[in-house]
């Protein structure tokens, strides 16, 4: 479950407070129960306003990261490219993968 957000705590705990004081002013409760009533209702009421407070929007770096994850898997399917028999055999041999040693420096 998230974390609420500043917002929401406070419209949750401005409700509460506001609506607690305007329900005892308003019914002039003096025993217990009516107290406890009172209280329990605007609890109710605070909670509802907080979790009804829209939620702030995702950032963009989601998107960053799909982009980014997009192209780690473009590298790897690069990386994982092999050359087909027919490329392979049409690639030029160098001329010193003979078997022939190397000669060195004529002399006198």
């Amino acid at each position: 479950m998230p974390r609420p957000t500043t917002a929401q705590l406070a419209y949750g705990s401005c409700t509460v407070i506001l609506s607690t004081l305007a329900m005892l002013l308003l019914s002039q409760a003096s025993s217990g129960v009516a107290i406890a009533v009172i209280a329990v209702s605007a609890l109710a009421l605070g909670l509802l306003v907080a979790m009804t407070v829209p939620l702030p929007k995702k950032p963009p770096a989601a998107t960053t990261a799909s982009a980014a994850e997009q192209r780690v898997a473009v590298t790897h399917a690069a990386e994982q490219r092999v050359p087909a028999p027919r490329e392979a055999a049409s690639l030029p041999v160098p001329v010193s993968a003979g078997s022939e040693p190397a000669r060195g420096p004529a002399g006198p």
